[in-house]
């Protein structure tokens, strides 16, 4: 015969596997809904442990339902958790043909190094193994340097002096180039990555001056692990249509939050009942917050401020299409440890695990070798 803590644990499954059922509100507080489904109840996390507002755990002290409901949720997320890891890519094909038939054959002298040479047996042309930075007079340490220091915070021409330091002997535009080029081309791979966001999102918007004139950045970030999912850039405040970043957050993460957090802005309401506002999945839309209250939105001003910080070294962004706030946004997500996250990327707490020392090099080889393989697919299709 099961005991009475034994029946709380089983009743505890029951609300936990229920849909909606547990709402992470923030940190340290989840919103339980009770077994009948007419009350709810706070479960917090303390430095002692669970309490739970229900009568059970604050009068008799018992580890209740409500409890033992968030404890299976936590850990069946940890369980169903994807787990994707990006390692260093090790290339030893040849780049016309894909034959594995390769013979050293020489060494080609840069500026900025040697790369050694081969040649393929099987069609007789000569490659390098240089994923990514083929036909490049500088070598891969050089160009993620570069961007490290770049959105790290220095300007293009604090950059441009610091590679001097090193060696590297190149001008600013040639700085601003390969920023162009690889964020592109890393924004496009970043889209096709699900990382393992929470239910509960937060939408904010920032101004920022773009070629001179007053803009808007509107952004939507993970509230658990602060991943930026989605943003776009608008001309106006009060009338934007944000429907288009909250259908884009919707397809990128596969799902629809259970909790979206706003300002009181009308752009947001719209989009909401457009976007989110689903029968069979009812999406809780707060939009009242304050900074003395529970439902704050300090984690969007702390992303806002990185922007801003940017965005003054820069003097302003020159073009409402600019790489450098996607280039930032991959920045924020899989390159820069987050001291709330304890040490990790907001990508490391979705799940996502870039390998090797350079996080750049290793981010741009897999993008680079993804569209490879798409583009010999789709010759391929041609062919049939």
């Amino acid at each position: 015969m099961a005991t009475a803590t034994e029946l709380r644990q089983m009743r505890g499954k029951e609300i936990g596997m229920m849909q909606n059922a547990i709402v992470k509100e923030n940190e340290t507080d989840y919103i339980v809904k009770s077994q009948s489904g007419n009350g709810e109840y706070r479960v917090s996390q303390t430095f002692k442990g669970f309490v739970c507002s229900c009568p059970d755990n604050t009068y008799r002290g018992w580890t209740c339902k409500h409890i033992f409901a968030v404890q299976f949720s936590f850990n069946l997320k940890q369980e169903v958790k994807r787990a994707i890891t990006l390692s260093p890519v090790q290339v030893s094909l040849c780049h016309f043909c894909g034959s594995s038939k390769l013979k050293k054959g020489g060494i080609r002298h840069n500026k900025s190094g040697d790369i050694q040479k081969f040649q393929c047996l099987d069609c007789h042309k000569w490659t390098t193994i240089n994923l990514a930075f083929e036909k490049m007079k500088h070598n891969p340490q050089a160009i993620t340097s570069a961007m490290q220091l770049y959105f790290s915070g220095e300007s293009l021409r604090n950059t441009r002096n610091s590679l001097r330091l090193l060696g590297v002997q190149v001008s600013h535009q040639t700085v601003y180039n390969w920023i162009e080029k690889y964020i592109s081309l890393m924004q496009k791979y970043a889209e096709k990555i699900q990382p393992n966001v929470s239910d509960v999102w937060r939408g904010d918007e920032i101004y920022m001056k773009i070629k001179g004139k007053q803009k808007y950045l509107f952004a939507l970030m993970d509230d658990e692990t602060r991943y930026l999912i989605a943003q776009e850039v608008a001309n106006r405040k009060e009338q934007h249509d944000a429907k288009r970043l909250f259908r884009n957050a919707k397809e990128m993460m596969g799902k629809a939050p259970i909790r979206l957090i706003t300002d009181g802005l009308g752009s947001y309401q719209n989009a909401y009942e457009s976007e989110f506002k689903n029968p069979a999945r009812q999406t809780e839309h707060i939009r009242e917050i304050a900074f003395n209250e529970e439902i704050h939105n300090n984690k969007n001003e702390r992303l806002n401020g990185e922007i801003r910080d940017r965005e003054k070294t820069m003097r302003g962004i020159k073009t409402m299409d600019s790489p450098v706030l996607s280039g930032y946004q991959i920045f924020h997500n899989f390159i820069r440890p987050h001291s709330a996250l304890k040490g990790k990327t907001p990508g490391e707490a979705c799940g996502i695990t870039i390998k090797g020392e350079n996080k750049w090099k290793t981010l741009i080889e897999n993008a680079s070798l993804a569209k490879n393989e798409l583009q010999s697919k789709r010759r391929l299709e041609d062919f049939a």
